[in-house]
């Protein structure tokens, strides 16, 4: 509820931010922000940790400061009551609009924002491919659904909404186009970036790096030997499979082509992007794949999956190389070609790069403007 004159309440239900941030919290870190000149915004997430104050800014150092509030007892069990706590929460705040982000938790917290609060606007914004429980109810309880992908849209379609609006995530395209200014390209370095769970397909990603390089180390060619020397696989991220990871590189014999970083911060991150010369993530679904669009914009040829919401970013042959989930051979091939023809690369990394304007937060924070202001 709000007078003429002020600007309106906007709740945003998301049931993870930064340190918890994947591509669903980057969206609502990097968008939110941008918003606060023309709605009153505040967010409500989970506190997961002790040490998480229940209140507290998000600014990003974009110069706008949101309202963040924390709801559950700080332990990693707070994500399983975010879908009865948020909703409480915002109902005392008396939003004109709740924007709840991701199914699961958010989603289904948004259900009961719809009980609870029937005459407020609410919006759903589509992230994920990994979710079942609830996804019927979740789609009706929204007034409008956005999504980040085409295949997001056809699920919705099945749920009987056909009024879905595509928003894609976006990248911090300034902050990468920096880092590439500042570090070259290094011969050889492949590139992974994302969680350490079983659905990013690391575990195919590492075979696959094997066998490309015994196969290079077997090859004839001197030119194809000196690659194979410097050749070396950088994971950057962390997860629950880490140490399995580690010890399936160990037992692969390829250890030492291997560096796992853990988190980074942005502008190591975006150093990584900067030097590699290749990005392989063979994910075995994804909703659209933040990392496929930054690892573009620097300039990265792509080797993926056809899953999900790659498709949309990564065109087989023009932009990148497809191959099947779990194909270990094909991804060892794809790898192989990319290292071994640069000519190939360079093209596929150059047409990859083209158009990344249209994924800049800015840009995306306007479409979502564009969609509250309707409301």
């Amino acid at each position: 509820m709000y007078h003429f004159g002020m600007k309106p309440k906007l709740v945003v239900l998301s049931a993870f931010l930064t340190p918890f941030r994947s591509g669903a919290e980057a969206m609502v870190e990097e968008v939110f922000p941008r918003l606060s000149d023309r709605f009153d915004v505040t967010i409500i997430t989970c506190r997961m940790r002790r040490g998480l104050g229940l209140g507290l800014g998000l600014g990003l150092g974009l110069g706008k400061e949101v309202k963040v509030l924390r709801v559950g007892f700080g332990f990693s069990f707070d994500k399983y009551l975010f879908p009865l706590l948020a909703p409480l929460k915002a109902w005392t705040l008396r939003p004109a609009i709740i924007h709840a982000v991701l199914e699961s938790y958010a989603g289904a917290a948004l259900v009961l924002c719809k009980v609870l609060m029937p005459r407020t606007t609410r919006v759903l914004t589509l992230q994920s491919t990994n979710t079942s429980f609830l996804l019927g109810p979740m789609h009706r309880s929204a007034n409008t659904l956005t999504a980040i992908s085409r295949a997001l849209i056809d699920r919705a379609k099945r749920f009987g909404r056909e009024d879905v609006v595509l928003i894609p995530n976006g990248i911090d395209l300034r902050a990468i186009r920096s880092a590439c200014a500042d570090h070259a390209k290094i011969p050889g370095r492949v590139l992974f970036v994302g969680r350490l769970e079983r659905m990013k397909g690391i575990d195919v990603l590492l075979s696959a790096f094997a066998r490309m390089v015994r196969g290079l180390e077997e090859a004839i060619s001197d030119k194809r030997q000196a690659a194979s020397g410097v050749l070396k696989l950088h994971i950057v991220g962390d997860g629950s499979l880490r140490s399995s990871l580690e010890a399936q590189a160990r037992s692969l014999k390829i250890l030492d082509r291997v560096t796992f970083t853990g988190h980074l911060s942005r502008e190591a991150l975006y150093r990584e992007y900067a030097e590699a010369e290749i990005f392989s993530g063979l994910s075995r679904s994804e909703a659209l794949g933040n990392v496929f669009l930054e690892a573009q914009a620097a300039g990265c040829a792509i080797v993926a999956t056809r899953v999900g919401g790659i498709m949309d970013i990564v065109e087989n042959g023009s932009s990148g190389l497809l191959v099947l989930p779990d194909d270990v051979a094909s991804a060892a091939g794809a790898l192989s070609r990319l290292l071994s023809d640069p000519e190939l690369r360079s093209r596929l990394a150059l047409k990859g790069a083209e158009g990344k304007e249209a994924y800049d937060w800015r840009r995306i924070a306007q479409e979502y403007a564009k969609i509250l202001r309707k409301l």
